[in-house]
């Protein structure tokens, strides 16, 4: 396992966590990301992939899903991920990662949109199991401390699905990136 995966790993994790959790990434992250990058591209000879693929994968990046910031359809959380993404991997990680990512997110986005239509279906039993469970003390609480750490925000955890593409993305060529 090299260095860059070793990065990639922790920050998909962390990523997947946070914005599942509390709709953000956290900036001092992705800083840091890009900080131990530069430094193994400095320090460090034959560092796959190299500095010119870092710069085009993190430039590309950007370009890419900026637009969708600036009408409002994306958080500028998910966009500076896609550009570190780019960063740490290189610009031919982008396309599989952003594929993978918005695949889950639209799934994620249709039972957003079905859920309400299918409750309508459930039986009546059912429904009474779930009254009785929403007066359960943990799980309220679990929920509330949720709710309280999303301070209002709300959406598609983007950056998430990126983490977790990011992940699959590392594994699936075995750790080399």
């Amino acid at each position: 396992m090299t260095f860059i995966t070793l990065i990639a790993l922790l920050l998909g994790l962390h990523v997947a966590i946070s914005d599942m959790t509390a709709r953000r990434v956290s900036n001092r992250a992705l800083l840091a990301v890009l900080g131990m990058v530069v430094f193994a591209q400095l320090f460090t000879n034959g560092t796959t992939p190299s500095i010119a693929d870092c710069l085009l994968g993190g430039v590309v990046g950007l370009a890419v899903l900026l637009p969708f910031h600036l009408i409002g359809w994306m958080g500028a959380g998910d966009v500076k991920l896609f550009s570190t993404i780019g960063f740490l991997l290189g610009a031919k990680a982008l396309l599989p990662i952003w594929v993978c990512a918005s695949l889950a997110a639209g799934g994620h986005a249709f039972l957003v949109v079905a859920w309400p239509l299918a409750v309508r279906y459930v039986p009546a039993s059912l429904h009474k199991v779930n009254l009785a469970s929403q007066g359960n003390g943990w799980l309220q609480d679990w929920q509330l401390n949720l709710r309280a750490a999303r301070q209002g925000r709300s959406g598609i955890p983007y950056a998430a699905y990126l983490g977790i593409a990011m992940i699959g993305y590392v594994l699936h060529r075995g750790g080399y990136v």
